[in-house]
């Protein structure tokens, strides 16, 4: 009997999404992230609409792709040392690291407030981080750190977690404005220290 659903991925089928993936690049490098249409994407990798829904909802799903798939997202395991401040900022650099290998041109592009899909991702739900997001996994650690007595039990993990956001897309944000001419892990470091001053126990 003949099996439903979608069909088994032959190596022509990746090759498919690479180019999808290859042609936004090329888009957002040259025109931003407001740029990237389903249209678009289809004309400049040469797939058809059929095969890019295939692999991605709709425009969103596919930008979500630069930041979803970063390799942290694997990582389920929520551990702690007696550092927190290393910790955050580790964990933070590997998303920092994807946009790095992205490049300069792609990043000045793509994070910027037109980039719905970054928004959506950067933000929450209901006070909530949507689970496996690097906001998430942060405000994991963090109330570990606090419970293992590296973090002062009198603060409040989420709203802690929610400046350590807004630090980082800062560090981020300058990054691009320096045209990648920052040390951007010393930076974000230097300043999660000074931050963590007042509230490490």
């Amino acid at each position: 009997m003949k099996k439903s659903g979608r069909p088994p991925k032959s190596p022509h089928s990746i090759d498919s999404k690479q180019k999808i993936i290859d042609a936004t690049i090329r888009i957002i490098e040259t025109c931003g992230a407001e740029a990237v249409t389903v249209r678009n994407v289809c004309e400049k990798s040469g797939v058809s609409t059929g095969t890019f829904y295939h692999y991605f909802h709709n425009k969103d799903d596919l930008l979500m792709y630069f930041v979803r798939e970063a390799p942290l997202y694997q990582d389920n395991e929520i551990t702690i040392s007696n550092n927190p401040v290393d910790d955050v900022t580790d964990l933070y650099m590997r998303l920092i690291h994807l946009y790095q290998d992205l490049g300069i041109n792609f990043m000045k592009n793509f994070y910027n407030t037109a980039n719905q899909a970054l928004s959506a991702y950067m933000g929450q739900t209901g006070k909530e981080f949507s689970s496996g997001t690097i906001m998430f996994l942060c405000e994991k650690r963090l109330e570990l750190a606090q419970k293992q007595n590296h973090l002062r039990t009198d603060i409040d993990i989420h709203t802690i977690s929610e400046d350590i956001c807004t630090i980082v897309k800062g560090c981020v944000f300058e990054w691009c404005l320096c045209d990648g001419n920052m040390d951007i892990k010393e930076t974000l470091h230097r300043i999660l220290q000074r931050y963590f001053y007042n509230i490490l126990s």
